[in-house]
């Protein structure tokens, strides 16, 4: 047997000696109580049908009572059967800018924290679908092939840094290639691009390739993150300290812009939206609601191991124990006359 809620048993261990131990407490306090009041046979003669054995009793159900009830809680569980899970979904890549302009800090606590917090928020919500990812900055590569291990991906998203590429820019039209490369190339729907970016395209391409993206059946959604203001990016030394903030080769301190123009083109071009990064991920939760609509493939089943749940029998048992205190009065049964009377 097992429990697919144990710390409910572990509570009981608990609670149980608490209460044991309350009863205690107040049955000596009671005693003591009517010592102080009168003695024993004077009481006896006041309370000539109250029963100390029933009241123990009635405890004793109470206690059972909790007992079966903290086992139905903890889900007890036996016997098994093997059983395949079959899953539906669709195919999302996300692809992640890692160049050094998001280390812009319009965004808190700079561009490339919230699109790692976006990402992540995007894959807790994805259910039954496979995710890959792609890092890109002046180059791109696959970070994280298609999985539907969704912590696996998430544990490759902690260790996308702009380190990770050492060709400086933004290659969006080559991260969107990538990802092209990612997907199975015989179908031609089931296929979702997430691309995260602050938009500064260096790559003149972007658009023909999300083009191309669109005759392979491929959504691009892009999120922008950043402001259109401007913004300096940061240089920092070894130990994290500022250093001063990148410069162009006119030594004047380069400013990196939101360019949301491009990147709603792109998503256009293939029939998906655009969306600016918010505090409250509200674009999360609406691209979220556009996968969830779409056509789902049947992706690979999964053996897994089935536990009956035989909670109901300890529940019906706590119930039992229950009413049997319910209806036992605490009361003795005086005899008269040969017939058995409750008084």
């Amino acid at each position: 047997m097992r429990f697919e809620e144990p710390s409910f048993v572990y509570s009981l261990f608990l609670l149980i000696p608490i209460l044991i131990f309350f009863y205690l407490y107040v049955s000596v306090r009671k005693k003591a109580l009517k010592q102080r009041f009168a003695s024993p046979q004077v009481i006896d003669k006041l309370l000539p049908s109250y029963s100390p054995k029933k009241q123990g009793l009635k405890v004793f159900f109470i206690l059972l009572a909790v007992l079966f009830l903290g086992v139905s809680l903890a889900r007890p569980q036996f016997g098994e059967k093997q059983a395949l899970i079959k899953r539906k979904g669709v195919d999302v890549i996300i692809a992640l800018d890692v160049s050094l302009s998001m280390l812009a800090e319009d965004v808190k606590p700079n561009r490339l924290e919230k699109a790692k917090l976006e990402v992540s928020g995007l894959i807790d919500r994805l259910k039954g679908d496979r995710v890959g990812l792609v890092a890109f900055a002046g180059e791109s590569f696959i970070q994280c092939p298609l999985t539907l291990d969704l912590s696996s991906a998430k544990m490759f998203l902690d260790i996308m840094v702009p380190d990770l590429i050492p060709i400086p820019g933004t290659a969006i039209g080559d991260a969107i290639r990538t990802a092209r490369s990612a997907f199975s190339q015989e179908e031609k729907k089931f296929k979702v691009l997430v691309l995260i970016t602050d938009g500064e395209d260096h790559d003149s391409e972007s658009l023909e390739v999300a083009e191309e993206a669109k005759e392979e059946g491929i959504i691009i959604y892009t999120i922008g993150i950043g402001t259109p203001y401007g913004e300096p990016i940061p240089l920092k030394d070894e130990k994290g300290k500022l250093s001063g903030f990148k410069k162009d080769e006119k030594e004047e301190v380069v400013l990196s812009r939101l360019d949301e123009s491009t990147l709603k083109k792109i998503a256009q071009k293939t029939g998906g939206k655009y969306f600016r990064a918010t505090a409250g991920e509200i674009e999360l939760d609406k691209i979220y609601g556009l996968i969830s609509v779409m056509e789902k493939k049947e992706l690979e089943g999964k053996m897994v191991t089935q536990y009956q749940e035989r909670y109901q029998y300890f529940l019906v048992l706590s119930l039992f124990f229950l009413a049997l205190e319910i209806f036992i009065s605490e009361k003795k049964r005086n005899k008269k006359r040969g017939e058995g009377i409750e008084s």
